[in-house]
This record gives structure tokens, C-alpha cells and sequence, in this order.
């Protein structure tokens, strides 16, 4: 949800990284997000999980991944 949100703000998501623990946002707006980016219209609650599953784990492996820390690469996968 908070990269959804920040996504939707235009914030650089390169610098974010999501911290344990942290809400932000009520239920309802995270429902919301969730529905306008599944990309199914729709959509059941089985999809609405899969996707928050499968978008959790890669974005887990992104924040894990040196190759996409901006302190290792700077400057050089601009917007990757």
C-alpha cells in the first residue's frame, strides 16, 4: 500500500524503503489502492490477495536486491 500511495503521489520510489511495523492510511484506503492497480476488473478477493502477495515479494526482493540500492548504483539506473 505505501508504495502504491507514494507511487500514485509521484514520489521517487528509489529512495523509499517500507519500515516494519508502520501504518499508514485507513483500511478502506488501502482497499482502494489495491483495486485500482490489480488490473482486473472486478476483482475477487483470491485475486486481490494474489496480487498483494506477489507485488509484497517482489518489491521485498527490490529493497534486498544491492543492484537496486541507489547508494550502489547513484546515479547510473536512473528511474530502473
Amino acid at each position: 500500500f505505501q508504495y502504491l500511495k507514494r507511487y500514485d503521489q509521484g514520489y521517487n520510489l528509489d529512495t523509499f524503503c517500507y519500515e516494519a511495523c508502520s501504518v499508514e492510511g485507513s483500511p478502506a484506503e488501502c482497499l482502494q489502492q489495491f483495486l485500482l492497480h490489480c488490473g482486473v476488473t472486478d476483482p475477487s478477493w483470491s485475486e486481490l490477495r494474489n496480487f498483494t502477495w506477489f507485488l509484497n515479494v517482489q518489491l521485498r526482493d527490490c529493497e534486498d536486491s544491492v543492484f537496486c540500492n541507489p547508494d550502489f548504483v547513484q546515479d547510473t539506473l536512473q528511474g530502473f
